[in-house]
């Protein structure tokens, strides 16, 4: 299987799609240094350099990714599913 999902940590929530990736389709995750995280089933489309939720997600969980929180989910988030504006709440501005 074509890795098409890649994340600094393995216990990060979400990772980077490398290609546009399709509802129904299975992408197999990996660290930068090639090691295998895990493999999803994806619930939704998710574009080339958007992120996909590796597991499932609480509302109001804060989200990791690079190791580190990077927002709060807003709603509750499924595994296979693209991660966004629409269901996270980034902490990038928030002091």
């Amino acid at each position: 299987m074509k890795h098409s999902i890649l994340t600094h940590e393995t216990k990060d929530d979400v990772g980077v799609a490398v290609m546009d990736l399709k509802a129904g389709a299975e992408a197999s995750a990996v660290t930068l240094e090639g090691k295998p995280v895990c493999v999803v089933r994806m619930t939704q489309d998710v574009p080339l350099g958007h992120k996909v939720a590796l597991r499932n997600v609480a509302r109001g969980k804060a989200v990791l990714k690079y190791g580190r929180p990077i927002g709060k989910a807003v709603q509750t988030i499924a595994r296979g599913e693209h991660v966004h504006t629409h269901n996270l709440k980034t902490q990038r501005w928030n002091a």
